[in-house]
This record gives structure tokens, C-alpha cells and sequence, in this order.
């Protein structure tokens, strides 16, 4: 059973009728009970009433006999003469045990009391039969109220219900009249005190959607004005191939167009890297991963433009550099780092890698001797898109995106690491990343 209203109204109204029943049987024995001994309480009153009457003739015991009349009294003197007798019942005992006693005759079972007083002894007695019944109809009408209650109560239950309920029907209605763009909180105003966490935790969720949406958005129209620059350049591009009249300037022409073709190839193929990056998309599950091997795989993917642009490319790992992330991210991590250290490293420059356990932390330090970053620019460069001016002394890559810290950046934040620019003692920029390690199980 999945509705709550539902659930509400079988287990309320199952306690509401089950306590009326129980409350119905209850009353019913209590006043069975208390019947019979109003009963008892009659016929004892009866005989007493009787003690003094003089005596009656049989002709006249057979005329004040009443048919309507549910007691049978019969009076005998102390010598045992009967001496008066409401109706005529040969089966009952002649003779009287003194207090209440039950006898059972053909008709059924009597109750009867005897008493002496002076000179005789009377005796009423009454059919068990009129007396339990008589009793259970009193009974019946003392538990009809209970059970005359049920529907009025289950009516009142429902109508409770349904009004309780009321403010959780108006917010799933407010919800579904919403559209995909209508992500303003919901209004928490009137709710009960056991809604209000799912409307806040509801309202946490459209802020988390609405800033990751705002980041899509920005993202779609920031790629798409960098897009339209490198689009641009190789449509200029071929044109100047197509007008080319010599051979050497269409191999220029041919030459610039494949650096465009690279330029916009490596842009196309950053922008997908960081959009999967980006949260809220489908990650890879986390596991241990050793960031040495994945360092390894990444150098080994940049050692080709390291090779054209002569820099001296190299790796040391000390220690336990297992951590909990995933493979491939780090890889791209790694491998952005490296390439940023490489584009922006003049010919001939240093590059290198260092990765250390130290204190329960693997540390990724990456150091070049290009030109660096000033301190008042390390703040905007994870920035998308940015890009620093460039340096007169031709350090800084006219081809970069401006997205590879911006990478950097979203996978550390999935991993829970931080990311440090520093000095480096080759001259040029350092950038530490710290990752949690996973501590050795030996």
C-alpha cells in the first residue's frame, strides 16, 4: 500500500472499530452482569414485599393469575400448606430452599428465591430464559452507541485525513504544474512540520539544478564563442588556399590550415574532456588507483610534443601513491598538467614530475622553468576560457584554450583534492596537487 492516505485511514479506522468492538463486548458483559443481579435484586424484593399477606383462597389465586406476568410466587405455611400461587406449576418444588437456587425443569432452567418470615415461606421464581434475554437486550442498547459511533468517527477520521493531508496534495500539484524551467524554490508557507524537510531538501535540489544548469548555459556560450574564432581562421584559411597562385604560397596556405585544423581539433577535444568532467554527468566509479602509473601513462602521452619542442621531460615516485579516484580522470589530470608545463615552456626548458607520500597524502608536484604565473593572475587561470596576455619573451602558447586548468580543476573537486601554484625552483611555475592516500593494508 503506497499512498499514506490510505495507509492513515485502514490503520485509524481499524484501531477506531477494533476499540469499539472491545469497548461493545466489554459494556455488553458488564451489564449482562449487573442485570442478573438487578434481577436477583427483584426477586429477593418480591418475596420480601410478600411476607405479610393474609391468606388466599385457590378460586381467588386463580383469578389475580396474570399470563403477562413473567414470576411465579407461591406462599406455604410452616406446616406446608400452600396457601397462594400466581400460576399453577405443578413441576416446581414444593418445598423451598431457603436463599437463590436454580432448578431446571422441562421448560428450561428457573432461578428462584425462598425466604421464611414468620409463619410461612415464600418463594418467587423466574424462567432464565425471559431473564437472559431481557439482559441481553439491555445490553445491546448500552453497546449500540459504540457501534453507532464507528461510521461517525470513521467519517471524521477521513474528513481529518484529507484536511491534514491537504498541503501535501497543493505542493505536489504546484510541483507538477511546473515546467523544465521553473526552478524558483517551492513556497514552504502552510506546510506541516513533517513536510518542510522534503520541501527544504526539494528546494536544495532546484538550487543544485539551477547552478548547474546557469554552469551549461555558460558553458554552451563560452564554447561557442571560442568555437566560432578557430571556425573563422580556417575558413579565411582555405580562401587564401584557394587563391593561391604558386606553389610555395599554397604549401603556406596548406600548412597554416593543418595548424588551424590542430588548434580547433585540440579545442573541440578539451571541451568534451571538461564537459564530462563537469558535475552532475555520469561518472566512472571511484577505486584504488596507483597516480604513479597513471603519471606514467600521462607523460608518456605528452613525451611527443615534449621531443619537437626539445624539453627535458621527466618522472620520480616515491612511496605508497595509491588513492581512491578514478583511473581515467587522473590520467587527464596528470596529462593536462604536463601539457600546459610543456606548451608553456620555452624550447629547451625543464619539466618535471614528482610524486611523494607524505603524511597520508600523495603529493603530484609539476615544475617547469617557462615563464610562470604571477600571484595576481593564479586566481583566474582555473578560470574557463582565460587566457593570460602574451609574454614578450614568447613563453606563453598562442594555441592554448584556456581550458586545461579549468580540467585541473573540476577533477580535483571530484576527488576531493586541492590544487596549489606555486614558485618552482627551475624557475617557473609549480602546481601541487594533494590527494588523499589509501593507507597500506600490510
Amino acid at each position: 500500500m503506497k499512498s499514506i492516505r490510505a495507509r492513515l485511514l485502514v490503520s485509524l479506522l481499524s484501531v477506531v472499530g477494533l476499540s469499539a468492538l472491545v469497548g461493545a463486548a466489554v459494556t455488553y458483559q458488564n451489564v449482562l452482569r449487573q442485570t442478573e443481579s438487578l434481577f436477583d435484586y427483584q426477586l429477593r424484593q418480591m418475596a420480601l414485599s410478600l411476607r405479610d399477606q393474609g391468606f388466599i383462597a385457590p378460586d381467588q389465586a386463580a383469578a389475580l393469575a396474570n399470563d403477562d406476568f413473567d414470576f411465579v410466587v407461591q406462599i406455604w405455611t410452616v406446616d406446608g400448606t400452600r396457601i397462594y400461587a400466581s400460576h399453577s406449576r405443578p413441576d416446581l418444588p414444593p418445598q423451598a430452599v431457603l436463599g437463590f437456587a436454580e432448578i431446571r425443569l422441562r421448560d428450561g432452567t428457573w432461578r428462584l428465591f425462598s425466604t421464611a418470615t414468620g409463619d410461612r415461606v415464600i418463594q418467587v421464581a423466574q424462567p432464565l430464559a425471559i431473564r437472559r434475554q431481557l439482559a441481553a437486550q439491555a445490553a445491546l442498547r448500552s453497546a449500540i452507541p459504540f457501534l453507532v459511533l464507528v461510521p461517525v468517527l470513521a467519517a471524521a477520521i477521513g474528513w481529518s485525513v484529507r484536511a491534514s493531508l491537504q498541503p501535501v496534495k497543493r505542493l505536489a500539484a504546484e510541483v507538477k504544474r511546473r515546467d523544465a524551467d521553473a526552478l524558483e524554490p517551492v513556497a514552504e508557507s502552510g506546510l506541516p512540520a513533517e513536510v518542510s524537510p522534503l520541501v527544504e531538501s526539494i528546494n536544495a535540489l532546484l538550487a543544485r539544478l539551477r547552478s548547474a544548469f546557469s554552469a551549461q548555459r555558460a558553458f554552451v556560450s563560452d564554447a561557442a564563442h571560442e568555437l566560432r574564432s578557430p571556425l573563422t581562421a580556417l575558413k579565411l584559411q582555405l580562401q587564401l588556399l584557394q587563391r593561391s597562385a604558386d606553389q610555395n604560397s599554397r604549401s603556406e596556405a596548406i600548412e597554416a590550415l593543418s595548424a588551424g585544423i590542430d588548434r580547433a581539433t585540440r579545442l573541440v577535444a578539451q571541451l568534451l574532456t571538461l564537459a564530462r568532467t563537469e558535475p552532475g554527468t555520469q561518472q566512472a566509479a571511484m577505486m584504488a588507483t596507483d597516480l604513479a602509473e597513471a603519471a606514467r601513462q600521462a607523460v608518456a602521452d605528452v613525451v611527443p610534443l615534449a621531443h619537437v619542442r626539445s624539453i627535458q621531460l621527466s618522472l620520480q615516485a616515491q612511496g605508497n601513491c595509491t588513492v581512491d579516484g578514478d583511473t581515467n580522470a587522473l590520467r587527464i589530470l596528470v596529462r593536462n598538467l604536463v601539457d600546459n608545463a610543456v606548451r608553456y615552456t620555452p624550447p629547451g626548458g625543464r619539466v618535471e614530475l614528482t610524486l611523494a607520500d607524505q603524511n597520508g597524502q600523495v603529493v603530484l608536484a609539476v615544475d617547469d622553468s617557462g615563464p610562470g604565473i604571477p600571484a595576481s593572475d593564479r586566481a583566474r587561470v582555473f578560470d574557463r576560457f582565460y587566457r593570460r596576455p602574451i609574454d614578450e619573451d614568447g613563453g606563453r602558447d598562442e594555441t592554448g584554450s584556456g581550458l586545461g586548468l579549468a580540467i585541473v580543476r573540476s577533477i580535483a573537486n571530484r576527488h576531493h583534492a586541492t590544487v596549489q601554484l606555486e614558485d618552482s625552483a627551475l624557475g617557473g611555475l609549480r602546481v601541487c596537487v594533494r590527494l588523499a592516500r589509501i593507507p597500506d593494508t600490510g
